[in-house]
């Protein structure tokens, strides 16, 4: 199948962070109707769900390349966007798909420095040589399988699972292998594998001995080695390859080695089967075999014929008969019957196409009579007719009685002509005689006269017959490429002379394409293949001793009309068109009767009738076809000789229909010399789109509709200007496309172009009704609606005085007003008057802003009383309230030998409180918040005083205890232990001591000292000491030991440490 795209995405290495877009671009010039795109990631996911702030989608089309651009957008990368994607575009019948690859690196270090690390860019460099690794493709049957079934739709969402029931359905048949220990494998089959038709598998295991010997079974049948079955050993695994899978791989698997067995099945995903050559319509006549063709992407792919909606199978009736070769598909009906009409459809596991039949009765036509026949005794007489069909059969009568062959009555039938012949002429044989076609209400009928023998000697005497070509008088009409045979009976005593000529020249030839034959009693003019130059007068002359006879015959040629002319298409709509065409050039030498027309979809070799009357008119209307598919149309003159050559194609057009009118169309706005519509958008816009809409209008009484827009608008509203005032005018708009122009949408009655006063009104909101706080600092945008007519002017005060323009913003349209400070302060508190004016009419509208911040500190916090475990405190309001109502205050509590402060109380509202809880014999300090709408004050007040709460009636008995002697000689209660570690990991040794004094601990490793190195970190908590070495090689390996010292003694214990090598991994 021919793709059908224009640009493919390309492979990117994306750094992370970053943006990554990719575009595709698809020719719909050939296409049936608009191609719809998905973007996936992997086999499965579709990206179109997940779109968002991270995957952006756009879609544009280009009206005069006919090409569709998509783009997806990445935002941001990140490193799990790595990995292979596919985009698919689809119409109708009609497929195509291409994959791409992301590749994501990490964005360096030092990347955004000012300086260059010419280091960090050699190892980006080595970094993008790195081949990327593939994603490991994740098994859906095994995700399933081992899934609960509550996750079920989740994973089905998650990979795009289409058929999840079909699948689950399969699993169940599976059968569930318990895991058990096995003598001959290590790793056993996989219980299921799935794979794509045409692609390759690979199924594996693991033994046990790498010597044993395997079979490989599909279905219980042995395996053997061939090019589609390859057996590979790699030591203790075994391989099976199937190559170039198909549906017969789709089989239960077995690898046998002695009496154990290890089973697997293979599942093989036919991929979809697209329909490449689309189903043609046939028009016939009853009894006309059909063959619909179809062909497919794919050879021995399964195809379902549908009539209607009823599936069409073999029958022993054999009314349908199927037929294959390849990827072309047949359905053959022998003889269409009228109760063949119908929609016939194709389907496949990815496509569908459908395709209608037309039967109409058949009409018999009679191209040529039986005529009178005057035959002498013992002559032959010849009846012939010739019609239309030459499957025909039909029965001769005489007298009404049927003829009955015999050996001197004969009856032929060959091709389209029906003969009787009658040998050795009697008198009883003259009579009426009637051919009667078998099957149709139609009769020839012709007389045989006897003409018995002449005793008397008469002159010369020409008897013309022409059977039935005589039109006119003497003039005889002979279809060019036909024989004419004029046999002339000439009656005369003695026998006369014959002599014919074409004007002064004799005809005398015996031979050739023109020529005479004469014999006893009959002359005849024979031409072979008429042809338009044998048209002219002809003479024949007879004469004799008795005298003489002459008769002018006027041979007429007539052929078939030449192919009409200049074939076009004129207008289409929603499923038809109208095609006109000029007379054919040359008649044909006859009328021209009609016309009939064929028409087929462009790319198709099949021709569908229209038409099986002859249309007389030049002009036609084709119907039931279908909109947004090209069409060609060609047409055959008729006239009494036959049907001519086709004329050319007509240049393809394609049934786009007009939208339907713009729907709602209402009047928004009127001033004195301009009018404001607005409307929606038409109900049906079909195939053709929309391009845009034209505004007509005109006087009220008038016809002549004016253009308001000279080009097409495409919103759906418009202004129309330079209208005089007061006049009544009428409004219409038009929607256009490629199709035309649309029925237009009237307004339902005129409009008067006049200003309509209107009082001005301030539609004040709700929150705007009271007091209208905002915090220092904060924006301040207040957007007041108002209505009026004319526009009314609107002024802003504060105070009574205009604003300040420096300070405070103003703004206003036709329908609003906007009071706007950047970064409000204290000062721009205060009364707002809006006044709306139009003319001598005013509206006001008062708004209080408050601009508030948060207090100052209290003052005079003083401790005026103490008692007991409690004291009372005083404060006064703070100076500066923050130009808004004080809430509360907060109390905090601090002794002085912490100074530690601790809340006591919040949202306290009166200027005093009582602190109770004090702890005897400290001395305590206090301060205060003040609080409002913003918030706690930046600044506490601290009081003047303390309180000192005293100690009353306690006295201290101090025991007497002997100081316990706790001095000791350094004792290790842990040891150090042997340790084994890897090169280059980290590790540590510990043990624990006590002693008193502390003693002076001493690392060593090998009996020397270990300094200050920074390989060696030594710790020591509470007696338990570590020591920590960093990545240790090779050399550290030795014996490290722990001294402990103080005045008492001393003690020592010591560990072995051995460093082992990185051990290296065998690679296959």
């Amino acid at each position: 199948m021919t793709g059908i795209f224009v640009e493919k995405p390309d492979n990117v290495v994306a750094i992370a962070g970053k943006d990554v877009l990719f575009v595709a671009k698809v020719d719909s010039t050939n296409l049936p109707r608009k191609p719809v795109m998905k973007w996936m990631k992997g086999k499965w996911m579709d990206l179109g769900s997940k779109a968002g702030k991270h995957l952006q989608f756009k879609e544009t089309y280009d009206r005069n390349t006919k090409i569709y651009t998509f783009e997806m957008k990445m935002v941001k990368v990140v490193p799990g966007d790595a990995g292979g994607y596919r985009c698919e575009v689809t119409a109708k019948d009609k497929c195509d798909s291409c994959t791409f690859e992301i590749s994501v690196e990490c964005k360096d270090a030092g990347e955004d420095e000012g300086e260059l690390d010419f280091s960090a860019l050699l190892k980006a460099t080595k970094k993008k040589k790195k081949p990327v690794e593939e994603k490991e493709q994740i098994d859906v049957w095994e995700l399933l399988k081992n899934a609960h079934p509550s996750e079920y739709e989740k994973i089905a969402f998650e990979y795009g699972i289409t058929d999840l029931r079909g699948m689950l359905k399969r699993l169940k048949k599976m059968k569930a292998v318990e895991p058990k220990v096995s003598d001959a494998f290590l790793k056993r089959l996989e219980s299921a594998y799935s794979v794509d038709k045409g692609k390759k598998i690979t199924l594996s295991v693991e033994l046990v001995d790498p010597n044993a010997e395997v079979k490989w079974l599909k279905n219980g049948q042995e395996i053997k080695p061939s090019a589609k079955y390859i057996m590979e050993t790699n030591g203790n695994i075994r391989m099976l390859t199937i190559n170039k899978c198909n549906l017969a791989d789709d089989a239960a698997y077995e690898c046998v080695v002695g009496t154990e067995k290890s089973f697997t099945e293979v599942f093989v995903k036919e991929p979809p089967v697209t329909i490449t050559k689309l189903l043609d319509d046939y028009h016939v006549v009853v009894g006309e075999r059909v063959e619909f063709e179809v062909e497919v992407s794919e050879e021995g792919a399964h195809v379902m014929w549908f009539k209607e909606d009823q599936e069409l199978v073999r029958d022993d009736k054999a009314k349908y008969r199927f037929k294959k070769d390849g990827k072309r598909h047949w359905l053959i009906i022998n003889e269409a019957t009228l109760d063949d009409i119908a929609m016939y459809h194709v389907y496949t596991n990815g496509g569908h196409t459908k395709g209608e039949l037309e039967v109409e009765e058949k009409e018999l036509e009679v191209l040529q009579s039986i005529a009178d026949l005057t035959v002498k005794s013992a002559e032959q007489a010849v009846f012939k007719c010739e019609v239309s069909d030459e499957k025909v059969t039909g029965k001769w009568f005489k007298d009404g009685v049927e003829v009955q062959p015999s050996d001197r009555v004969k009856i032929s039938h060959i091709g389209r002509i029906h003969r009787l012949m009658i040998d050795d002429v009697k008198p009883e044989d003259a009579g009426d005689y009637t051919f009667v076609p078998d099957g149709y209400a139609l009769s020839l009928s012709a007389k045989l006269n006897f003409l018995g023998e002449r005793l008397n000697h008469d002159p010369p005497k020409i008897h013309l017959d022409v059977s039935g070509n005589m039109v006119s008088q003497n003039t005889i009409i002979v279809v060019a490429g036909n024989k004419l045979r004029l046999d002339v009976e000439i009656t005369g005593e003695p026998a006369p002379t014959v002599v014919w000529t074409r004007g002064e020249t004799p005809v005398t030839a015996v031979e050739g394409r023109i020529r005479v034959e004469t014999r006893t009693g009959l002359s005849s003019f024979v031409i072979e293949g008429a042809e338009r130059e044998d048209e002219g007068n002809y003479n024949i002359t007879v004469t004799n001793p008795a005298g003489e006879d002459k008769a002018n015959i006027f041979i007429k040629i007539v052929d078939v009309p030449d192919p009409p002319e200049k074939v076009k298409c004129t207008s289409v709509g929603e499923d038809c068109a109208t095609v006109i065409w000029e007379p054919p050039a040359f008649d044909g030498g006859a009328p021209i009767k009609g016309y009939l027309m064929e028409r087929k979809k462009k790319g198709s070799s099949r021709w569908t009738k229209l038409n099986f009357d002859v249309y007389e008119q030049t002009t036609y209307e084709a119907k039931r076809m279908i909109e947004g598919v090209l069409y060609e149309m060609r047409v055959f003159a008729v006239n009494g000789i036959g049907i001519s050559q086709p004329s050319l194609n007509s240049k393809p057009f394609m049934p786009i229909a007009p939208t339907s009118e713009p729907t709602r169309l209402q009047v928004h706005d009127v001033t004195d010399t301009t009018c404001t519509l607005k409307w929606l958008a038409p109900e049906k816009i079909g195939a053709g789109g929309l391009d845009g809409y034209i505004v007509e209008f005109c006087k009220e009484g008038e016809t002549e509709w004016k253009p308001a827009n000279t080009d097409l608008i495409e919103k759906q509203s418009f202004v129309v200007r330079n209208l005089p005032t007061g006049e009544k005018m009428n409004f219409r708009v038009i929607a256009v496309n490629v199709a035309g122009r649309s029925p237009p949408a009237l307004l339902g009655q005129p409009v008067t172009v006049r200003e309509i006063m209107e009082y001005p009104k301030i539609r004040l909101p709700r929150e705007l009704r009271t007091k209208y706080i905002k915090m220092v600092g904060e924006k301040i945008n207040l957007v007041i609606p108002f209505q009026g007519k004319p526009r009314p002017v609107a002024k802003w005060l504060k105070d009574g005085e205009p604003v300040d323009v420096k300070k405070v913003g103003t703004c206003s349209t036709n329908v609003d007003t906007i009071l706007f400070i950047r970064s409000a302060e204290r000062e721009h508190s205060g009364k707002y008057t809006l006044v709306l004016q139009i003319e001598n009419m005013e509206d006001k509208a008062d708004i209080q802003i408050r601009v508030v911040e948060k207090p100052g500190p209290p003052i005079g916090v003083t401790v005026t009383d103490v008692w007991g475990f409690n004291a009372a405190l005083e404060w006064k309001p703070p100076k500066d309230d923050g130009n808004c109502e004080i809430t509360g205050y907060t109390i905090q509590k601090a002794d002085k030998k912490t100074k530690e402060w601790f809340t006591v109380y919040e949202h306290n509202r009166r200027t005093n409180c009582t602190v109770s809880d004090l702890v005897m014999g400290n001395e305590y300090m206090f301060r205060v918040y003040s609080e409002n709408l913003c918030g706690l004050s930046e600044e506490p007040c601290i009081s003047k005083n303390t309180a000192f709460i005293p100690k009353t009636g306690l006295e201290i008995k101090a025991a007497t205890y002997t100081e316990k002697d706790m001095s000791c000689s350094p004792k290790f209660t842990t040891p150090l232990v042997d340790r084994s570690v890897i090169a280059g990991y980290s590790t540590a040794i510990s043990c624990a001591v006590r002693g008193f004094p502390k003693p002076k601990i001493i690392w060593m490793k090998n009996n020397m000292i270990l300094g200050e190195d920074p390989k060696y970190l030594m710790m020591n908590n509470q007696g338990v000491l570590t020591l920590n070495i960093r990545k240790p090689g090779m050399f550290d390996g030795g014996k490290y030991s722990c001294r402990a010292v103080n005045t008492l003694g001393q003690d020592e214990v010591e560990c072995k440490l051995e460093i082992r090598a990185v051990p290296v991994e065998k690679k296959d």
